[in-house]
């Protein structure tokens, strides 16, 4: 059965340090098909997992009901005959990466790599700016239609509803150690990690970085996805699992999304994202700014 993912947030003032090319040749096209044929043919739980989507975090790349099967081996140590037939990486910028959940390590968590070791970023009225670039991200939905002085303008002091107790020490940590000029700085192998959903994600603006060895691996391929519930999907118990039993025996063909099915998954580079050049308030400190929307619950 497949596991269950969120899809569910010392000071130093020196310029951040440009990042050093990668010494090993990225994967390409060839690799990637290479590794979907190993999965679907001989996939155990080494080289891939199964997962299913139960949360909107990550709308509109990935749905509710979108079951993947996330690559194992992306993010693995180069070994020295296996780096030279599927070489591997760490994670970049724009890559959708499966994490174990840092303030619950049981719970597993799915979301877009904005921030690598070293990065500075901040968020003024919903734009991300990363190293003092404004990021255009066509991939970004904020479909609330209200601002939080908060989640939308980042780092802040966080307000009492953002207070939970198993993610707070993280998200203090975070803020009292890794901001300098307004700008979270990314640590060593770390990542700053958010929901293409802007407005109703968990992610490191709530509970801090992505440790590199809590990273599972990359969504590799949706492999079914069929039009369900949150409730559908999260809840266990006997009568709600016969229910959904129900529910795939009845509307299998009309609910699954079958332009969905097979479709491969792919990070957004860099150089993928287009221009953002009229931005206004780029060096501009974090306004408050009212009507504050909660924490997300997924």
């Amino acid at each position: 059965m497949a596991e269950k993912a969120e899809a569910k947030v010392a000071l130093n003032t020196e310029a951040p340090k440009k990042q050093k090319r990668a010494t090993e040749p990225p994967r390409g096209a060839i690799a990637e098909w290479t590794v979907t044929i190993l999965l679907l043919l001989f996939g155990t739980t080494t080289l891939v997992q199964a997962f299913v989507i139960p949360t909107a975090s990550m709308e509109d790349s990935l749905l509710i009901g979108d079951h993947l099967l996330v690559d194992k081996l992306a993010y693995s140590p180069n070994g020295s005959v296996s780096k030279y037939l599927l070489p591997y990486e760490k994670p970049k910028h724009g890559d959708i990466i499966v994490f174990r959940y840092p303030a619950d390590i049981t719970q597993t968590f799915v979301k877009r790599t904005i921030g690598v070791p070293g990065d500075h970023i901040k968020i003024v009225n919903q734009v991300v700016y990363r190293n003092g670039i404004p990021l255009k991200e066509p991939y970004v939905y904020h479909k609330s239609g209200m601002m939080d002085p908060y989640r939308d303008n980042f780092p802040n002091e966080p307000p009492p509803y953002t207070y939970d107790p198993a993610r707070d020490p993280l998200l203090r940590d975070m803020l009292e150690h890794h901001v300098v000029n307004g700008e979270v700085v990314v640590p060593p192998d770390s990542y700053f990690a958010m929901g293409d959903n802007r407005d109703n994600s968990l992610d490191s603006r709530y509970w801090g970085f992505v440790p590199l060895d809590n990273i599972i691996g990359k969504p590799l391929l949706i492999y079914w996805s069929y039009d369900a519930t949150t409730e559908q999907l999260t809840d266990a118990s006997v009568g709600a699992t016969i229910g959904h039993i129900e529910d795939l025996f009845l509307h299998f063909f009309t609910r699954t999304r079958w332009n969905r099915t097979f479709k491969l998954l792919r990070g957004f580079p860099d150089k993928d994202l287009p221009k953002a050049t009229d931005v206004p308030n780029a060096n501009q400190p974090n306004p408050g700014v009212p009507a504050p929307a909660g924490v997300p619950q997924n």
